[in-house]
């Protein structure tokens, strides 16, 4: 599966369980998960390459606590459980 086709699949789990997406031009950075107001707002940077953006989200979807209980495809599956074990090796514990 190519980074588009992935980053697609991302998305409609995001829309899956309740975060709201946004695809902006944010100059590149990728984007990220934040809170608004209380809700789960995902931000998807427009200007960035599509690995990039792709990262990013994989990134903010292995915040979201509720991804657990839905089907992903076993690559982004091992793709997320590797950046939890990463972050918790490192000491840091990734927020929603």
């Amino acid at each position: 599966m190519d980074a588009t086709a992935q980053l697609d699949t991302i998305v409609r789990l995001f829309e899956q369980l309740g975060v709201e997406v946004r695809q902006e031009r944010l100059g590149g950075s990728g984007g990220g998960l934040c809170r608004i107001r209380g809700r789960r707002v995902v931000f998807i940077d427009l200007d960035a390459d599509a690995a990039t953006r792709l990262d990013r989200c994989v990134t903010a979807l292995a915040t979201v606590p509720e991804a657990a209980a839905v089907y992903i495809s076993p690559e982004l599956r091992e793709w997320m459980d590797n950046l939890r074990a990463s972050e918790s090796s490192e000491g840091n514990t990734p927020t929603t």
